[in-house]
């Protein structure tokens, strides 16, 4: 852990600022919390690597001063499996918006997730395409107006939590930028996590989710953060069930990835140790097929 705080600004590219997100954006939350926790855990700025994609939320490798890949839509889970298979010892970092997690990215996500590679996703759900132009996505869910849906969406929403959990992630956690001290406490468990993890910030879009939805602006989105949500296992989610569960989800360990992976490496180069050892939970070995 550090033993001294830095300000934020010794881990942004402050040449880079002022920030392009509109104003009332949760984005900057999320960094900020982002950056506090990589402080707290006393990370150096170049052991991480911060790979994105495309889209509002991919912004967010561009203004910190990291390692960083700026990648194609949907595709940074495939550039920051390469980066971690090569350079194991690094933390990879992945700032993901609805697309690049869960439509273009989406079989992307469910295959590192079933690996257990040691890479933390950070899904930042506005629930809209804000970058674009405001077309619904994947986690709009039904009844929601948007560019693409005039007269509303009636496409179910995926649940993040769930589908990382039923895709192998062994640290799935869902949070908002109301919660900024349990986001930070939760960003900072998900670094320190040794396989995949998964914290999906619920963050809020006020220009294209708020305008076409009733007019909201970032204070009322809040708001509803605060009031429609509660803690995982809480009395009150109890009580009321349709509330959103906020908290850790799945903390469980599981073989990773790149481990697993050193061992095919030790295999083929023929060492007597290494082609008598077991392959690894999960493995062919441990499902009962060849080794």
């Amino acid at each position: 852990m550090s033993e001294t705080k830095k300000p934020a600004g010794y881990y942004l590219r402050e040449r880079f600022m002022p920030h392009l997100w509109c104003a009332g954006c949760g984005h900057g939350t999320v960094l900020n919390g982002l950056v506090r926790s990589v402080d707290e855990l006393g990370l150096k700025k170049r052991e991480i690597v911060m790979v994105s994609g495309i889209g509002c939320s991919a912004r967010m490798a561009g203004y910190l001063d990291f390692h960083t890949l700026h990648t194609l839509h949907g595709r940074a889970l495939a550039f920051a499996t390469g980066v971690k298979l090569s350079r194991p010892e690094l933390k990879i970092i992945c700032p993901l918006g609805d697309g690049d997690a869960l439509a273009i990215g989406g079989n992307h996500f469910i295959h590192a997730a079933r690996r257990n590679i040691d890479i933390t996703v950070l899904i930042l759900n506005n629930r809209i395409y804000g970058m674009t132009g405001g077309q619904y996505s994947p986690l709009s869910g039904c009844g929601i107006d948007a560019t693409t849906a005039p007269y509303s969406s009636i496409d179910e929403a995926f649940d993040a939590v769930r589908l990382a959990t039923a895709s192998g992630a062994t640290f799935v956690a869902r949070t908002t930028t109301f919660h900024v001290h349990q986001m930070q406490q939760i960003l900072t468990q998900a670094i320190q996590h040794k396989g995949f993890s998964v914290v999906e910030v619920l963050s809020q879009c006020p220009t294209h989710f708020g305008r076409k939805n009733g007019g909201l602006e970032a204070v009322d989105m809040l708001k509803g953060y605060q009031q429609n949500t509660a803690p995982v296992g809480s009395k009150k989610l109890e009580n009321s069930p349709d509330l959103i569960p906020v908290g850790v989800f799945v903390d469980e360990e599981r073989a990773e990835y790149c481990d697993r992976y050193q061992g095919v490496i030790d295999r083929a180069q023929g060492g007597a140790a290494a082609r008598t050892a077991p392959v690894g939970q999960g493995g062919a070995a441990a499902q009962g097929g060849a080794p």
